[in-house]
């Protein structure tokens, strides 16, 4: 099994994927080694983004901050800062700290825990909001775009899905017909490659791929999160490649579903997972292809640390193709700058976008937070399919040219990335590309 999901194993996304989102999220200790408990809030005196000024019909729009961020939110680390000699004893001690109990005066020590906090920094989003208001008062033509969630399964059923799943209107559903001869049978809104059948949802294990499908193109003002682009006209393929509650897949599954993505009329695909390994069949088949990929940089290496895939032996594909129809994406931090564990490089990863709590779709019906730069490559997508809809007039060429050459610089990212910045939904929403 070659290929791996792009998701940080934070314990806080399966925490609340079943719950309710309240002002305050707390989370286990994720790690026994490193000892460590977490919490992630929004001001109690602030909406935080905003439901009044970001999406108000959405109820968790609040909680959104890559969409809107008022610098409002801030992530609070307690940390040992000894090295204990039994990490059970360790993990104890750091969930009593996380829950509130007292710690024993034996355990605790002389300053035995330190506190460190992350603000966030106002502007560190992907401005989508100037964006949206654009978009709706501009009564003018829409195409239909289809977006390929190459991913694990989604959760088609979820209603704030509804209206945004692709249907391949050739084909009769529950026949056992291969009606229109494309060699898959009652592949009505995609495919499981990962199994080979036409069920596209399992279960809990196509959280993953729900999620990255949710911030693409949730209903918005339907209640719940606000997707980016417009259901009405976005249409998400759900094709199976990864699966097990792990996310592993196989060359072979991938290789289908990008051949599959085209032939049935996906435009752009969305990939946030990845391997070190490298196929070159797949890079050739990314090469030829006409669609746009939107590609997740990998979050680290081993240890999880963010790699500098220009210099460091060890890469992260297909995020370090170097292809003329691509474009990899970082994770970016509420406070403008890349998460640790992000991979990196100026020569390969093009542009970052909000990756680290990011509130989406589970899932069961439920919402999570979940990090990696799984979550950041869905938040390009959704901007890049909201563009092709909008603006007839390009290529998809056209849009990725856009994405990047408006990027919104930061002192953070400049020896990072390509660009050197974040990607705008606004500024790319009106690129004048050169006559």
């Amino acid at each position: 099994m070659k290929y791996k999901q792009r998701l940080l194993p934070l314990s806080l996304a399966a925490l609340l994927a079943y719950g309710t989102v309240t002002g305050t999220f707390p989370a286990f200790p994720s790690d026994q080694d490193t000892a460590k408990a977490m919490s992630f809030s929004a001001s109690a005196y602030s909406y935080g983004p905003g439901v009044d000024n970001l999406s108000s019909s959405d109820e968790y729009a609040r909680y959104q901050w890559g969409l809107r961020n008022d610098g409002d939110l801030e992530y609070v680390e307690v940390i040992n800062r000894f090295q204990n000699i039994s990490p059970t004893l360790a993990y104890l001690i750091d969930f009593a700290n996380w829950a509130g109990y007292e710690i024993p005066e034996e355990f605790s020590g002389p300053d035995s825990y330190r506190q460190r906090s992350i603000r966030a920094v106002k502007g560190a989003d992907i401005n989508i909001q100037p964006a949206w208001q654009q978009y709706d008062a501009d009564t003018g033509e829409r195409r239909t775009v289809t977006i390929a969630v190459i991913d694990t399964g989604i959760d088609i059923t979820h209603p704030e899905l509804e209206g945004a799943i692709w249907t391949n209107e050739d084909e009769i559903p529950d026949d056992g017909i291969d009606n229109d001869g494309n060699g898959y049978i009652d592949d009505i809104h995609g495919w499981n490659f990962f199994s080979d059948t036409n069920q596209i949802y399992i279960g809990s294990e196509d959280s993953h791929g729900t999620h990255a499908a949710g911030t693409i193109a949730a209903r918005r003002s339907d209640g719940g999160i606000a997707g980016i682009a417009d259901p009405e006209y976005v249409k998400i393929m759900s094709l199976k490649v990864l699966g097990t509650e792990n996310g592993y897949g196989e060359e072979e599954a991938v290789l289908n579903a990008i051949r599959y993505a085209e032939a049935n009329g996906a435009s752009i695909c969305n990939i946030s997972f990845g391997t070190e390994y490298y196929y070159p069949d797949l890079e050739e088949l990314m090469r030829n292809s006409s669609m746009l990929f939107i590609l997740s940089a990998g979050n680290g290496d081993s240890s999880g640390t963010g790699m500098n895939v220009d210099t460091s032996e060890q890469k992260d594909y297909p995020a370090c193709f170097h292809l003329d129809n691509t474009i990899s994406v970082a994770n970016l931090m509420f406070n403008g700058s890349l998460e640790n564990s992000s991979n990196y490089g100026v020569g390969t990863i093009d542009i970052a976008a909000p990756g680290t709590y990011i509130l989406g779709l589970a899932a069961g019906n439920g919402y999570g937070y979940m990090t990696g730069t799984s979550m950041s490559a869905p938040m390009v997508t959704g901007v890049a399919a909201m563009i092709y809809s909008y603006r007839t007039d390009f290529s998809l060429a056209d849009v990725r040219e856009a994405i990047l050459n408006t990027a919104r610089k930061w002192d953070t990212l400049t020896d990072k990335l390509a660009t050197g910045g974040v990607v705008d939904a606004y500024a790319a929403l009106n690129y004048q590309k050169a006559e």
